[in-house]
């Protein structure tokens, strides 16, 4: 017997569960023949291409099939959670296309910079150098271990027990201190 389509609408809940449990593809059919079409719409509203709409909505319910296990209708209804997989492949597209492919990126030794370059660069490290020794120890120090240690704020507060408003204010006049440095010796 044929379910009406609107009964249907009902129950996408009934529908991945049987997804999930019995690997049903008629149920499968169903979600399949209802949201590709508006994960596409979706998609191409956002800024993607038809065909790039398609091949992402096709990736979307292919994650359903076989991600089925992971919904719980009790975070999300059936169309929250095919929709956040569909804005998440969305802003996975995105951030391939900002990357350049291996063949865009140049192979082989960089070319050697200028002689002047060189020494301007040293010349720019030996003031940083001497404006970093200049600094109160306790600026100095966390400037350090920002950024040379590569903490976060919040990890240098827990490892010195200093309030992280207090080393986000140090770091800050540190850094001022060490642009002034930089800009009054050129």
């Amino acid at each position: 017997m044929q379910v009406p389509k609107s009964d249907m609408r009902a129950d996408w809940v009934a529908h991945v569960m049987r997804i999930r449990e019995d690997r049903d593809t008629e149920a499968f059919a169903d979600l399949f023949y209802h949201f590709a079409p508006r994960i596409k719409s979706f998609l191409m509203r956002s800024g993607a291409s038809h065909t790039q709409a398609e091949d992402c909505a096709q990736d979307v319910m292919a994650t359903v099939w076989h991600k089925a296990h992971l919904f719980d209708p009790a975070r999300a209804s059936v169309a929250t959670w095919i929709f956040t997989i569909a804005r998440n492949r969305r802003i996975d597209l995105l951030r391939k296309e900002r990357r350049p492919e291996p063949e865009d990126l140049s192979w082989g030794p960089e070319p050697e910079p200028a002689q002047e370059d060189i020494v301007s660069f040293q010349q720019a490290s030996h003031r940083l150098a001497e404006a970093l020794v200049a600094l109160p120890e306790r600026q100095r120090a966390l400037v350090e271990r920002a950024y040379f240690g590569d903490l976060s704020h919040s990890e240098i507060s827990a490892e010195t027990g200093l309030p992280l408003g207090t080393i986000k204010s140090r770091i800050r006049l540190a850094l001022d201190r060490l642009r002034h440095a930089m800009g009054s010796s050129e």
